[in-house]
């Protein structure tokens, strides 16, 4: 157009004075002067319409640019949103990365939970990720905030049942020590079988999160239905008692962190790290509420003081509830005090005996020490764990050695000792998803850490008129060798052998001497007593675990399995009676599993 329009006009000029040259007359005059203003005419209307084109195709490309210019306005916005969620997810990965790691940041579950076998049939599973940012958070419902605080449900349901040959008569738990003996003082009991149902095992919890000063901290409370219950509780309803697991706060701070509260011994195995949250504790797979013979576990009350030096070393100090042991609880055989021990007096108990106080009241001297060192690193990309555990405790008792007759006052005797225990323990990934497992335990004074199936002390007489009761440790020891493998993803088969060995320390009851009658491996008057105080306990056990369907949302549904073969030798055997005795045992529970 405006080519053309270029083309026109100086045609025009070129050809106006050509005209103005060639007039003569007035008309002549007339004629070119009309033929001049003609020519103007069309040379003005042409450049009017080309002003006008171009005018328009102006307007046009602004139009354009306007349009194109709202919509890289609008691409901004949206390239701008997502940057915005890159953003938020990033910071949500890296609170989730904090909560779940053990060193340096606060020891959780999420990526622990990964060396964790997925089927594990006690799972304290991890809570979703605290929103971060206005992120959406992990798919579940099972959570909920208030305030920064981030609540997440944990548990599961489950119906147990239990078969055992012969009777042990402990519920769904199995009291390893008190296997009857098949002889005729133990019928009917060793002539029986025992089945039952129990829905005891469900466990209801929840488990807090939350960023505190610059830490993370989490509160945990797990609960279930084995506490102590009435006699007559299958007779109608089975109203069974709520009672407390585990309940504790935890807050980590850098490469430091603390715990306070009732939770597993520091000298359980682990799974990863020194972690205090249940799935990454190795408490084995089994069905048995009481776990397996041979390992070392204990919830109790106490404060940790955890240092994590890197991602693949770690190292605690616990101090725990102590309990001066002289068995007899759990199924354990007691040992038997010297002639004239004061047992209590004064509302002071002085040695448990698993009898009369339940460890409430006992004179302790200072909380159990135990000290922990953790190392997880990857070799040949897959997770290995090894540990190495020490205990100290201090063992005292009082003796009052009255006046002679006639005089008044008397003496207050003091006699203590000291006892301990060393632990090394292996979780290898040898192979994807194969675990093997190895435990051992040696201690002189720590029986009460192996499940209280062997005391920690004995008490020895006076040797002499004027001197105390002698408290002396006892040596005992026990082990773990196993296997998990999830060679499928919704199935897991597993096995253990564990083991338990409990020292002798036989005297006289008294000073002046006479047969040996008190310690721990002594014959006494009754066969029942003398079969109580085990030399030796072994347990092997298989289970599989299948998983029937799992949700993020839903929870998953799953049936546990565990077949058992127990025995167990005394140091006193009763002429008529087997040197040991034998007993299988299988469970079969159905569980479903919150998400």
């Amino acid at each position: 157009m405006r080519a053309l329009a270029g083309w026109v006009l100086a045609l025009s000029l070129v050809a106006s004075p050509a005209f103005a040259a060639g007039s003569g007359g007035d008309s002549a005059g007339t004629s070119s002067s009309t033929t001049s203003d003609s020519s103007s005419s069309t040379a003005s209307a042409a450049a009017k319409t080309d002003a006008s084109a171009l005018e328009n195709e102006i307007n046009d490309l602004r139009d354009m640019i306007d349009s194109q210019s709202k919509q890289m306005a609008s691409q901004d916005d949206k390239l701008k949103v997502e940057q915005e969620k890159l953003q938020s997810l990033q910071e949500q990965l890296k609170a989730v990365t904090s909560v779940s790691t053990s060193a340096p940041a606060t020891a959780a579950v999420t990526t622990a939970n990964a060396a964790r076998p997925s089927a594990e049939p006690n799972p304290s599973p991890a809570p979703a990720a605290a929103p971060q940012g206005g992120a959406a958070p992990a798919p579940s419902p099972l959570y909920f905030s208030i305030g920064s605080a981030h609540f997440t449900p944990l548990g599961f349901m489950d119906l147990t049942n239990v078969f055992r040959a012969p009777v042990i008569g402990s519920g769904i738990g199995t009291n390893f020590g008190a296997l009857p003996y098949r002889t005729t003082g133990n019928f009917p009991a060793s002539g029986l079988t025992e089945d039952r149902f129990s829905a005891q095992n469900s466990r209801l919890g929840i488990r807090i999160d939350a960023n505190v000063a610059g830490g993370q901290a989490i509160g945990y409370l797990e609960t279930d239905f084995l506490g102590n219950q009435a006699g007559t509780i299958s007779v109608s309803s089975n109203s069974i008692t709520l009672r407390m697991r585990v309940y504790f706060i935890d807050y980590t701070k850098g490469k430091i962190e603390i715990l306070g509260g009732q939770d597993w011994s520091m000298l359980t195995p682990n799974r990863v790290g020194i972690n205090p949250i249940p799935g990454n504790i190795f408490f084995s797979q089994d069905m048995d509420t009481n776990y397996q013979a041979g390992l070392v576990w204990e919830r109790t009350p106490q404060f940790r003081f955890i240092y994590h030096a890197s991602k693949a070393a770690t190292f605690g100090v616990s101090l725990e509830n102590a309990n001066q042991y002289l068995g007899g609880g759990n199924g354990s055989g007691a040992s038997i005090a010297a002639t004239g021990f004061t047992l209590t007096g004064g509302g002071a108990q002085q040695v448990d005996n698993g009898a009369s106080s339940n460890g409430l009241n006992i004179a302790n001297v200072i909380p159990d020490i135990v000290v922990k060192a953790a190392f997880d690193p990857m070799v040949a990309k897959r997770n290995f764990h090894f540990e190495v555990s020490g205990l100290y405790k201090q063992f005292r008792v009082n003796t009052f050695i009255p006046p002679a007759t006639g005089l008044s006052g008397g003496t207050s005797l003091n006699d203590s000792s000291s006892g301990g225990a060393v632990s090394a323990n292996v979780n290898l990934e040898v192979i994807k998803n194969l675990h093997v497992i190895a435990n051992s335990y040696w201690s002189d004074g720590g029986g009460q850490k192996i499940f209280g199936q062997a005391p920690d002390v004995v008490i020895n007489p006076q040797p002499n008129a004027t001197s105390a009761f002698q408290v002396r440790p006892l040596h005992s020891g026990s082990g773990i060798g196993g296997a998990e493998w999830q060679f499928v993803p919704k199935v897991m088969i597993y096995g253990y052998y564990g083991t338990i060995f409990i020292s002798k320390d036989a005297f006289a009851c008294t000073a002046a001497g006479g047969s040996p009658a008190c310690g721990y491996g002594v014959a006494t008057a009754t066969a029942s007593t003398a079969e109580s105080q085990n030399r030796l306990i072994r347990e092997g056990t298989i289970g599989v675990i299948p998983v029937f369907w799992r949700s993020p949302n839903y929870g998953a549904l799953q049936l546990i399995t565990q077949f058992s073969y127990l025995s167990r030798a005394p140091w006193v055997v009763v002429p008529t009676s087997p040197r040991m005795a034998h007993g299988v045992m299988a469970w079969v529970n159905l569980r479903y599993v919150l998400p």
